[in-house]
C-alpha cells in the first residue's frame, strides 16, 4: 500500500488492516493499530512502519488504547516462502530466545549478517528487535494475567535479564512492570509452574471467522487422550496436549465467537514455553488469515461464489504439531493406537487428556514400515516441519519416503506446514486450482466443507 492508501485506512479505522501496518504520531510518541478509536491525527504527524519492532526502533510506545502489540500477524508471514517469511515463522516460535540469532540464520542456510540486512531492510527491525517486541507482549500478558513475581515473568518472557526486561518494559510501554499490572486491576493470585487456572489469552483474528466449521473439523480428527472437543456445537472448548520445547502444556479454545478473538487457556509446566504454545494454537486455528483478501479472490469464481457467502471467514487450519499431524495424515484412524503404545504420559494428566502424542524417535522402531521410514527421516532432519521448513524441498522429501503418496504430502504441506495455496488432489480441485490461486488451500476448505468432507477421503 502507499501511504495515502494507509493514511485513508487509518482515517476510516479500518480493522482490516490491524497488524498489516503500524502507524505512529511524532506528536504523542505512541504507535497504533489502523483501527485505533482515538482521533485521528494529522497526516504531517503520522509514520508508518512495517512491523511494531520497527515502530519501537524508532522511539515510539504502544498506545493503551488500542494496543497494538496483540493485534493478528500479517497473513503474508503465512503465505510468504522466502527468507523473511521463513524468519518471521521462526522468530514466532521462539527460534531466536532460544537459539539465538546464529540459530536462526544456520536454520535459514545464510549468515547473520544477511538475515539482519534482509529483515532490517524490508521490516524496519533486526531478528533481535522483532523477537523482543514479541518477549514484551508476553510479559504484558503474564503481567495483567497472573500474580507470578516480576522476576520470574521477566525469564518466562524470553529476556536475559531483569534490567533488560525493565529497561524495555518501560520503552514500549512507557510503565514500569508493576504499574503496568496495576492498570490491568486486581489480578488473581496465581502461583506455582503450572498455573493451576491457566493463564487466560484473547487469541486475536481479523474479520469474519467460520468457528463452527474448524470445531467440526477437530472434532471430526480428535486423538482420544491428546484431544478432545467437549460441548454443544456453537459453544464447544477443544483441549489438547502440547509438546514443547521445555516441557509440556494442556491448551483449551473456546468455539463461543467474540468480535476479533478466540478465549483461550494454556496451562504449562514451564512458562518460557507460553510464546511457543501461543504461536501454534494461532497456525492450528489459522488466526493470522486475511479473510477479505480470500473470500474476494474465490468469490470471484461462479462456482466458489455461493459456498464464500454461505460461510464467510472459513479458515484452513494448521496443525499444532507439524510432525504429529504428518504421522497422522499417514496413518489415520490408527494414530490413536500409537498415542497408547508410545505416547508420553502426562506428569498430571487432566480429565481425558493423559498423553502426549509420541515424537518421532519414539516411532522409529513401529512395525510398519512406512511409518518408520517417516519416523526416522523426522528424526534424522531428513524432512524438516518446523516453522521455517522450504516447503518445496519438504514435500520433494516426504514424497521420495516409502508409502507417502503425492496426496499425503500436499495435505502434510498444507496442514503442518501452513501452505495457503495448495491443493491436494481430486477432480473439482484440480479444474478450478489456477483460478484460486494463491488461496487453494481455502477453496479445497470450502469443497470440502460443503460436501462434508471434514476429513479428505
Amino acid at each position: 500500500m502507499e501511504e495515502e492508501s494507509k493514511y485513508e485506512a487509518v482515517t476510516s479505522r479500518d480493522a482490516r488492516f490491524d497488524g498489516e501496518f503500524f502507524f505512529a504520531v511524532v506528536t504523542t510518541g505512541i504507535y497504533c493499530r489502523p483501527s485505533c478509536p482515538a482521533v485521528t491525527p494529522k497526516r504531517e504527524n503520522v509514520r508508518f512502519y512495517p512491523t511494531a519492532a520497527a515502530a519501537q526502533g524508532n522511539g515510539f510506545r504502544a498506545c493503551r488504547r488500542c494496543r497494538p502489540d496483540a493485534v493478528p500477524g500479517s497473513a503474508d508471514w503465512n503465505a510468504r516462502a522466502d527468507v523473511v517469511g521463513r524468519a518471521m515463522r521462526m522468530i514466532g516460535d521462539g527460534i531466536v530466545d532460544r537459539e539465538g540469532v546464529p540459530g536462526l540464520a544456520g536454520r535459514l542456510g545464510y549468515s547473520t549478517r544477511q538475515v539482519q540486512r534482509q529483515l532490517t531492510g524490508e521490516l524496519g527491525a533486526g531478528p533481535v528487535a522483532l523477537a523482543r517486541a514479541q518477549r514484551a507482549h508476553t510479559a504484558r500478558v503474564l503481567l495483567q494475567t497472573t500474580g507470578l513475581p516480576v522476576t520470574e515473568i521477566a525469564f518466562a518472557s524470553g529476556f536475559a535479564s531483569v534490567r533488560q526486561f525493565n529497561d524495555t518494559i518501560r520503552r514500549i510501554y512507557a510503565r514500569t512492570p508493576t504499574l503496568l499490572r496495576a492498570e490491568a486491576g486486581k489480578v488473581r493470585t496465581r502461583t506455582g509452574p503450572a498455573l493451576a487456572a491457566g493463564i487466560p489469552l484473547r487469541l486475536a483474528h481479523r474479520g469474519a471467522y467460520a468457528a463452527a466449521e474448524v470445531f467440526d473439523l477437530l472434532a471430526d480428527e480428535a486423538v482420544p487422550r491428546v484431544e478432545e472437543v467437549a460441548g454443544e456445537r456453537g459453544a464447544r472448548t477443544y483441549r489438547r496436549t502440547l509438546r514443547l520445547p521445555y516441557g509440556t502444556g494442556i491448551a483449551a479454545v473456546d468455539e463461543t465467537p467474540h468480535p476479533g478473538w478466540l478465549d483461550a487457556r494454556i496451562h504449562l509446566t514451564d512458562l518460557r514455553d507460553l510464546t511457543t504454545a501461543v504461536q501454534r494454537l494461532r497456525r492450528l486455528f489459522d488466526l493470522d488469515a486475511d479473510p477479505y483478501a480470500v473470500d474476494e479472490r474465490l468469490a470471484a469464481d461462479p462456482a466458489l461464489a455461493p459456498l464464500v457467502a454461505a460461510r464467510p471467514g472459513l479458515r484452513s487450519p494448521g496443525a499444532a504439531d507439524p510432525e504429529e499431524f504428518a504421522v497422522r495424515a499417514l496413518t489415520g484412524p490408527a494414530a490413536a493406537g500409537l498415542v497408547e503404545a508410545y505416547g508420553k504420559l502426562l506428569d498430571q494428566p487432566c480429565g481425558a487428556l493423559t498423553h502426549v502424542f509420541p515424537e518421532p524417535g519414539a516411532l522409529t522402531g513401529a512395525e510398519d514400515p512406512a511409518l518408520r521410514a517417516l519416523a526416522v527421516a523426522l528424526a534424522d532432519g531428513v524432512v524438516h516441519l518446523g516453522p521455517g521448513a522450504d516447503r518445496d524441498e519438504t514435500e520433494r522429501a516426504l514424497r521420495a519416503l516409502p508409502g507417502v503418496t503425492a496426496r499425503t504430502a500436499a495435505l502434510i504441506r498444507m496442514r503442518a506446514l501452513g501452505d495457503p495455496d495448495v491443493a491436494p488432489g481430486g477432480e473439482e480441485e484440480t479444474v478450478g486450482a489456477a483460478r484460486w490461486r494463491p488461496w487453494r488451500s481455502y477453496a479445497v476448505r470450502h469443497l470440502w466443507t460443503a460436501y462434508d468432507r471434514v476429513s479428505p477421503g
